[in-house]
C-alpha cells in the first residue's frame, strides 16, 4: 500500500488509538474520516449500514497487489539480486536482518511508496476489476521484540484505501504473515518451520487482527473485508486450532465493525466439504481458496487443453459451496518458470532444474521476460486458461488475480497481460468462448 497525504478527507472524528497496542503509539494512531460521522455514497446513515459490497448480488473481480508490503522474491528480484550467491537473505525477515533496522527501513520505505501508486489504482479500476486484495505482515500491526522486521508500512496503506476510495475499488486487507510462520513459506515473510501454534504466536496473531480492524473500522465503505490469516498450512498444524482461531478472529473483527466482512482461507483443505459446518450462524463469512496448478510435477506435466478441463472443473464445485467463496489467488501461468518462484537461487519443474523432477519443456521467455516476448502459443494458451479460470471462479463469488505487477515475471503480471491482449478487456469478451460448458 502506498503513501496517505495529499488524498486525505476533511475528518470531523480521530479514530481511537488501539489500547492494547504495545509499540509506539503513533504506529497505530489513525486520522482516517469515521465515515460513521460523514455521508458518502453507500448510506445516508454508513453507521447503520451493512457490508458495503454486495457479495451476494456482484461478483468479486480482483487482483493482489503482490510484493508490496510482504517482499516475495521472485516478484522483485532486484531487491534480493546481491545475495544471489550467498543466499544468506531469503525472504524480508533475512531482509530486515541482514541490513539491519536503518538500511532496511530506507530501502524498504522508499519501496513502498513507488511499487504501488494511484495510476494503478486507477488502471485496475479502468480495467473493470473492482477489488484489490492487500497483504500484510503481522510485524506491521503488531510487532514483536526480538523480530527483525521494519514498520512505516501503515502509513503507506492509510494512502492506499484513499487510493481505493478515490479510483471507486474496495479493498481486502489480508493479514499475509503470522508470528513463527504459518506455513514455512518465504511469503509469509520467513521461510523455514511451521512454528505458528506455538508459545504466543496464536494471540500474537490476534492482537494483529484487532490492531488492523480497529485501525480501519472508520473505512468500511472502502475497506470491505478483511482476511484472517493467508494459507495456514493445514498439514502441518493442529486444525481444531485453526478452526479456533478463526472463530476468535471472526469475533475479534466484527467487534471492531460489523461492516467487515470476514475472510478465511481454507488451510489446504477441501472447501466444498471440509468447512461445510464451520461458522454457521455467523454473518458476513468467506471462504479463500487459492487454485495454482503448477506447484507439483503432475501439474506442470498437464496440458494446456488438461489445465482448462480441471479449471472449469472448479466452477461447479464453488457454485456448489454454502458459503461466500473467492478464489483469492490463481495465475495466467501454466509452469512454475518464474525466476526464484520456488524461493531463491532455486530452480523450476517444468524445465527440470528443481530437485527431484524431470524436463517437461523449455523455461526461455518464461524465466524472465515480458508478455510481449512471449511465444504465439505462449500467449494463446494462456489466453484461453484466463478465460476458464473467469469463467468457473464466477460460478460462485469471484476472484482475485495474483498478482498486478511483477519485475520480470511475464505469467503473472497482470498489468502487462491486459497490456497484451491475454487477459479479456473487457472482462467478459472471449476468444475461446464455452470452454466451460
Amino acid at each position: 500500500m502506498t503513501g496517505f497525504g495529499s488524498l486525505l478527507r476533511s475528518a470531523t472524528a480521530i479514530l481511537a488509538l488501539v489500547s492494547n497496542v504495545r509499540a509506539a503509539p503513533t504506529l497505530y494512531a489513525s486520522n482516517f474520516n469515521d465515515p460513521s460521522t460523514t455521508t458518502n455514497k453507500h448510506d445516508s446513515q454508513p453507521d447503520k449500514r451493512a457490508v458495503a459490497f454486495d457479495y451476494n448480488g456482484q461478483k468479486v473481480r480482483g487482483v493482489n497487489l503482490g510484493g508490496w508490503f510482504v517482499l516475495e522474491p521472485w516478484i522483485t528480484p532486484s531487491i534480493f539480486e546481491e545475495w544471489s550467491t550467498s543466499q544468506i537473505v531469503v525472504d524480508e525477515y533475512t531482509y530486515t536482518k541482514t541490513l539491519g533496522k536503518a538500511e532496511a527501513s530506507s530501502r524498504l520505505s522508499s519501496h513502498w511508496n513507488t511499487w504501488i501508486t494511484q495510476d494503478d489504482f486507477n488502471a485496475i479500476a479502468k480495467a473493470g476489476l473492482n477489488h484489490v486484495r492487500i497483504p500484510i505482515g503481522y510485524w506491521a500491526v503488531a510487532p514483536v521484540d526480538g523480530d527483525p522486521y521494519v514498520q512505516g508500512q501503515l502509513d503507506v496503506l492509510d494512502q492506499a484505501i484513499n487510493w481505493a476510495r478515490s479510483a471507486g475499488l474496495k479493498v481486502m486487507l489480508d493479514l499475509h504473515g503470522a508470528p513463527g510462520s504459518q506455513n514455512g513459506f518465504d511469503n509469509s515473510g520467513r521461510l523455514g518451520p511451521v512454528e505458528w501454534q506455538r508459545g504466543d504466536s496464536v494471540s500474537q496473531t490476534l492482537t494483529a487482527l484487532e490492531n488492523l480492524s480497529n485501525r480501519y473500522k472508520g473505512a468500511t465503505d472502502v475497506v470491505t473485508a478483511i482476511e484472517l490469516l493467508n494459507e495456514p498450512l493445514g498439514s502441518s498444524l493442529d486444525l481444531a486450532g485453526v478452526q479456533d482461531f478463526y472463530s476468535n478472529g471472526y469475533q475479534t473483527v466484527k467487534a471492531a465493525s460489523s461492516n467487515f466482512a470476514v475472510t478465511f482461507h481454507d488451510a489446504f483443505q477441501d472447501f466444498s466439504t471440509y468447512w461445510t459446518g464451520f461458522g454457521s450462524g455467523d454473518d458476513d463469512l468467506m471462504i479463500d481458496t487459492h487454485q495454482y496448478q503448477i506447484f507439483s510435477p503432475a501439474e506442470v506435466g498437464r496440458s494446456p487443453s488438461e489445465h482448462v478441463s480441471t479449471a472449469c472443473a472448479l466452477g461447479p464445485k464453488l457454485k456448489s459451496t454454502n458459503k461466500w467463496i473467492v478464489v483469492g489467488e490463481w495465475t495466467g501461468a501454466q509452469t512454475d518458470c518464474a525466476k526464484w518462484l520456488n524461493g531463491l537461487g532455486k530452480g523450476a519443474r517444468y524445465d527440470g532444474t528443481f530437485p527431484d523432477s524431470s524436463y517437461t519443456g523449455t523455461c526461455d521467455g518464461k524465466y524472465t521476460g515480458t508478455v510481449n516476448d512471449l511465444s504465439s502459443n505462449d500467449k494463446d494458451n494462456i489466453r484461453s486458461y484466463v478465460e476458464a479460470q473467469l469463467d468457473a471462479y464466477e460460478q460462485h463469488t469471484g476472484w482475485f488475480f495474483w498478482t498486478w505487477k511483477t519485475e520480470s515475471a511475464p505469467e503473472w503480471h497482470l498489468k502487462d497481460l491486459i497490456a497484451g491482449g491475454l487477459f479479456p478487456q473487457p472482462l467478459d469478451s472471449r476468444q475461446h468462448p464455452g470452454q466451460c460448458n
